[in-house]
């Protein structure tokens, strides 16, 4: 197994055992720890135990204050989201919630999804979800029972978001992945999980019109996501 990328922002709580790195240029979002010991193909279960027990005690400690995930095999310790992150969710959302009061869904601003044992764990900035889906914990939903999974783009998850989660969500089972990229103005919806990847991807520039397909049939304009107040 290579070596695990533990993220973790300077705190000043953080535990003496767990050093900040330096500040990496892109941004606050995600200071870096490297963990240099890979695991051996014996150690690979408790190693894996060790970064869900991580995992769990830095989304209690910090509860509220960062967005804990594990990504590509790694924990990543992020802010809290910007204005312009949380306008774009914000907009989204005025055009998602009659569609979801209609039809009897939810709307999961924080939830964690579960894409199976020992995998990674990603919180999206906006979950939807049937009226009771299958849970694999209190704060884990399993990621093939959504109706819609979706990433607003920071400026440092522009990978993780446009990459390494479409692939891990594709494996799960999750049925509609859209992401949401204020820095290059387009938007992505990747649907129909085959195989461990998307069959279907559409991509369209802020001001177009993006239909989500089955269950929703319904049109997001776009252009209303980059609306500001006069």
């Amino acid at each position: 197994m290579p070596p695990v990328d533990q993220r973790l922002d300077a705190e000043p709580d953080i535990e003496p055992d767990i050093e900040p790195a330096a500040r990496t240029g892109t941004g606050p979002d995600e200071p870096a720890i490297e963990h240099d010991e890979p695991a051996t193909d014996s150690e690979a279960p408790d190693h894996g135990l060790e970064l869900e027990g991580l995992y769990r005690e830095l989304g209690a400690r910090l509860e509220g204050r960062h967005k804990v995930e594990v990504i590509d095999g790694r924990v990543v310790v992020r802010e809290m989201p910007t204005a312009d992150h949380a306008r774009l969710v914000y907009h989204l959302l005025v055009q998602l919630i009659p569609v979801v009061v209609e039809r009897g869904w939810q709307l999961w601003p924080d939830i964690a999804l579960f894409l199976g044992p020992q995998m990674d764990r990603y919180r999206p900035d906006v979950t939807v979800v049937p009226a009771n889906p299958p849970m694999w914990q209190p704060d884990e939903v399993y990621g093939h029972a959504t109706h819609l999974v979706v990433e607003v783009v920071s400026k440092s998850s522009a990978h993780d978001d446009h990459v390494v989660k479409p692939a891990q969500c594709a494996l799960a089972g999750v049925p509609l992945y859209l992401v949401i990229d204020g820095f290059d103005e387009k938007v992505r919806l990747l649907g129909r999980p085959v195989e461990g990847r998307y069959d279907v991807e559409v991509a369209v520039a802020f001001g177009e019109s993006l239909l989500l397909p089955e269950p929703w049939n319904v049109a997001i304009d776009t252009g209303r996501l980059i609306s500001r107040p006069a």
